[in-house]
């Protein structure tokens, strides 16, 4: 049986990761929003601005509890990440994020299944990270359908 402090410390480096990778992403969201803005997609700019103030949300409840579990919180550097100008190419981007992050939270979750506090963080944080990957799903089938360029006039 894993003794309490280290059942602690694996959680709180994936909270930790989740920390530093969910406030890039955040920040890569924010971006992506002026990006889209200055192109006049004000819908979508909208959406990823929202997305980015969501994910913000997470990262604070994620620092919170690595205090609460005793965890010393750490200010990470993170590798550049890209910008991107076409629209479509972000979702399809925005899409495999998802993938990943999902099927890597699901190894999180089974860490954290004796821990119901973090687990029903993480449990929240999933679900919503499965809808945006639904919601990518859905408009790439959408530009599938109609077109990319048909799919960006409905992004004004």
């Amino acid at each position: 049986m894993k003794s309490i402090k280290m059942s602690n410390e694996k959680i709180i480096a994936d909270l930790q990761f989740l920390v530093t990778n969910l406030a890039q992403q955040a920040d890569g969201h924010l971006i992506q929003s002026r990006v889209f803005a200055a192109k006049g997609l004000n819908k979508l700019a909208s959406k990823y601005a929202e997305h980015a103030t969501e994910e913000r949300g997470y990262v604070e409840k994620f620092i919170d509890r690595i205090l609460d579990l005793g965890g010393k919180v750490k200010l990470e550097n993170k590798k550049e990440g890209e910008v991107f100008e076409i629209p479509t190419d972000f979702v399809k981007h925005d899409l495999q994020v998802s993938v990943d992050g999902l099927a890597w939270l699901k190894r999180v979750l089974d860490n954290a299944k004796d821990d119901l506090t973090t687990y029903d963080m993480l449990k929240e944080y999933y679900k919503d990270e499965e809808e945006d990957m639904y919601w990518d799903e859905q408009q790439l089938e959408l530009i599938e359908c109609i077109g990319a360029q048909n799919w960006i006039l409905q992004q004004i």
